[in-house]
């Protein structure tokens, strides 16, 4: 009887271990395609001289971060930026890009240190709807 128990916490500890090991492989694959998808994003100053007037959506999602705007142009500038949407983490300082973006006129701002995959994704979602409105 004895020996029975101690197969079976046995087997129950090894269970547990799979378990915890499965868990962390997972997060660090995560972890792994998070930091190679923020490392790719590339961001493309957009020529508002080809954007007509409208209200345009745009979206970009990297593992853990999200991004929603919708970008309002009227006579080749960009009047105003809402982010409808921000999945973040750390990132709520990364907030400001928006209006760094509508102050410059461009997509070439600095990012928010601290936020830095937060200010890459919103500036990617902008882009997108920018690159949308083109199309």
């Amino acid at each position: 009887m004895r020996n029975k128990n101690i197969r079976l916490f046995a087997l129950m500890l090894l269970i547990q271990v799979m378990i915890y090991f499965g868990l962390k492989f997972d997060y660090y694959r995560e972890l792994y395609h998070y930091r190679k998808g923020i490392a790719q994003i590339s961001i493309s100053d957009v020529d508002l001289s080809l954007i007509p007037d409208g209200i345009y959506k745009g979206f970009y999602e990297v593992v853990w971060v999200g991004a929603e705007v919708q970008v309002t142009v009227k006579n080749h500038r960009i009047e105003k930026i809402d982010l409808l949407h921000h999945k973040h983490d750390k990132g709520i300082s990364a907030e400001i890009i928006p209006s760094r973006v509508v102050d410059a006129q461009s997509l070439w701002v600095d990012v928010v240190s601290g936020a830095t995959s937060s200010s890459k994704v919103i500036l990617k979602a902008i882009e997108n709807a920018l690159v949308g409105a083109k199309e």
